[in-house]
This record gives C-alpha cells, sequence and structure tokens, in this order.
C-alpha cells in the first residue's frame, strides 16, 4: 500500500484537477507556466551548487552536490511532453538526483515545441553530448538521463549516437519514458482513470505540436519504434498507475530482445514521475536512492 504522504498527493493532485475543469485546447504556454508552479511543492534534499552556462548556444547550467565521483556526469533531458519544462523546472530534482548518483549534472534548455517542433531537441541533445566529450568527459563517464519526454528523448539520443557509429555513454536512466507518441499502449486505457497526471487527448494533441510534417512511429521520435540493438545499459523507472507504463513495459521487452541489458523498475501505486516528490514522499526518496545504487553498482 501506498505511504500516507503519496495517497495525500495523490489527493492534492486530484482536487487541483476537479477545480481546473476541462481543457478544450493544449496552451503550450499555460503548460509551462503550470509546470514551474507544480514543482514549486518539492525542495532540494540537501545543498548543491549551481552554475549557468551555455552549450553551443544552449541555455544550461550545472548542478554539483559536494560529494561526487570523479567526472562523474549526467547528461539530464527534462521532461514536459516536449512544449514544456526548462532548468527552472527541473533543478530541484536533477539536484536530488545528482546528490544520490553522486554525480554533477548538466540540464539543458533545450528547443521546445510548437516554436521549435522535431527533430530540434534531438539536434540540442547531441550537440551538449558533443559539448560534453568536447571538454574532456570520457563516454563511459557520461550518464544520460530525464523523465517522460526527456526519457524518451533521452533513448533518441541513444540512437542518434549509436547510428553516427560513436561510443556511446555508460548507462541510461529513464523516468516513466513517454517511448510511444502514438499514444496507443494499452495501459493508456487500463489506467486512464488511475492517473491523475496524464490524459491521453493533451499527450495526442502534444505529439502533435511536436512531431510537425513527421509521423508518430518515426522511431527517433517514438524509440518503441527503433531497433534497440546495441544501445547502452538501461535503468527504466515507472509508476504502475500511469498511462504510460506500457511506454515503459514495452521498451524493455523490445530491448531485451535486441541484446540490451535493460532493467523494468514498476513502483506499485505511483504516478507519472512520483521521483520528483523526494521532499515529501517516501516512495520518491526511495526510487532515487534505487537509482543511485543502480549507478554505483554498474560503474566501471
Amino acid at each position: 500500500m501506498a505511504s500516507y504522504q503519496a495517497i495525500a498527493l495523490k489527493l492534492f493532485f486530484r482536487i487541483d484537477n476537479l477545480l481546473s475543469g476541462p481543457r478544450e485546447e493544449l496552451d503550450a504556454q499555460k503548460e509551462r507556466r503550470e509546470l514551474e508552479k507544480m514543482v514549486r511543492l518539492f525542495k532540494y534534499m540537501q545543498e548543491v551548487q549551481t552554475i549557468p552556462i551555455s552549450v553551443h548556444g544552449i541555455p544550461a547550467e550545472w548542478i554539483l552536490p559536494s560529494d561526487i565521483v570523479l567526472k562523474r556526469t549526467i547528461l539530464y533531458l527534462h521532461g514536459g511532453s516536449y512544449i514544456a519544462g526548462s532548468l527552472n523546472s527541473h533543478r530541484i530534482f536533477v539536484a536530488n538526483l545528482a546528490a544520490a548518483a553522486k554525480a554533477r549534472a548538466l540540464i539543458i534548455d533545450y528547443r521546445l515545441a510548437p516554436e521549435f517542433p522535431f527533430p530540434a531537441a534531438i539536434q540540442d541533445a547531441k550537440l551538449a553530448y558533443g559539448w560534453l566529450l568536447e571538454n574532456g568527459n570520457s563516454p563511459n563517464e557520461i550518464i544520460i538521463a530525464g523523465d517522460s519526454a526527456g526519457g524518451g528523448l533521452a533513448l533518441s539520443l541513444l540512437l542518434v549516437i549509436r547510428n553516427l557509429k560513436q561510443d556511446l555513454p555508460a548507462m541510461a536512466i529513464c523516468l516513466s519514458p513517454w517511448t510511444d507518441l502514438t499514444v496507443s499502449g494499452e495501459s493508456v486505457l487500463l489506467n486512464a482513470k488511475k492517473d491523475i497526471i496524464l490524459n491521453a487527448e493533451n499527450l495526442k494533441k502534444a505529439a502533435k505540436l511536436y512531431l510537425g510534417e513527421v509521423g508518430a512511429e518515426d522511431p527517433l521520435a517514438s524509440p518503441i519504434f527503433a531497433d534497440l540493438k546495441g544501445l547502452s545499459p538501461m535503468l527504466i523507472q515507472a509508476g504502475s498507475d500511469e498511462i504510460l507504463l506500457s511506454d515503459s513495459v514495452n521498451l524493455v521487452t523490445s530491448a531485451k530482445a535486441a541484446g540490451v541489458d535493460a532493467t523494468l523498475d514498476v513502483w506499485k501505486d505511483m504516478q507519472h514521475v512520483w521521483q520528483f516528490a523526494g521532499s515529501l514522499v517516501p516512495e520518491a526518496r526511495q526510487a532515487v536512492s534505487a537509482i543511485g545504487n543502480y549507478i554505483e553498482n554498474r560503474w566501471k
């Protein structure tokens, strides 16, 4: 059974959804404002240093915990359905993740749709990975991580690196990744009433804004349709109550069939990207700690 903190937070979001009412149109600007507002609920788990930088013209930020394994670096790609999310919306969570991983983290403000549709986000992620290599990081010292759309983007970046026959990073960490932009997984229907964070219609609208003229089954937009052979080891965490659960389950099934070292970690009664709530919910702290353990156990 979920902790009382998780139950209370779920109730909070249910009430907030009821008060907000139905949405006729998907407004990217409004989605951005609401995500920035939502993350104010959460706090840092420990002190970190933040340093704003520019990565080939992309706004970015170094997040530096006090306890870092030398050159262990996370390249973090934020979520937000490709239309929202920023350094501000994800700074606290990435700081908590970096501390658990004993790693420095580079988070980038990649370009968002609809202003910059596919493949702008992938291009920016590729530039950031290249920038890390240019600045003294070896591929085996880099972890690519992301949540939701950022988790899907992390996988797309792995595909691009592999297709270019470049050296892949040490591993990937994907939290509730959005890997199927057709929004057709069986959990979309099965978990429709349980998921209080996402709904299928808004995801389809966001996908349309991001894809532009590209089909939703393009493997770089929806990694679930890609040949995953040769990709880095990956940890996928997902909540049992989210509509994107099938995106994680089907991805890991395909990855294992392709010979990839893929681990699926499904957390009972948890919502989409519950790891954000580390300062409030025990299951979020435990999940982030599990990520740190996964990284530590597989670090060479």
